[in-house]
């Protein structure tokens, strides 16, 4: 019998048995653990963007008070920013273009 190295390949009949590489594994997980990233970045935006309004229509409010919402705004516009731009480079690699009709 040849030796194979200990390691054999080929299954039943000569194919090559079908398992789950961690490569496979570790791409489905990151790609969750992305999906819940992004879900809490664009829920966090949409709660600021609720927020804002009382903040800048008040009057009084302070100026360091101004600096933290302007700070707090510019964030989550990157975040949404970086989530648009994952999702558009995802759609553009992942569905083919189709033709209008």
């Amino acid at each position: 019998m040849p030796s194979t190295g200990g390691h054999s390949h080929a299954g039943p009949g000569g194919q090559r048995p079908r398992c789950r590489t961690a490569k496979k594994i570790t791409r489905g997980y990151m790609s969750r653990l992305a999906d819940n990233v992004e879900a809490v970045q664009l829920g966090s935006a949409a709660q600021l963007l609720e927020q804002a309004p009382e903040t800048l229509d008040d009057h009084d409010a302070a100026l360091e008070e101004m600096r933290r919402l302007a700070k707090e705004l510019t964030g989550a516009l990157r975040d949404v920013l970086r989530v648009a731009t994952s999702r558009g480079h995802l759609l553009a690699v992942s569905e083919p273009c189709e033709p209008a009709h």
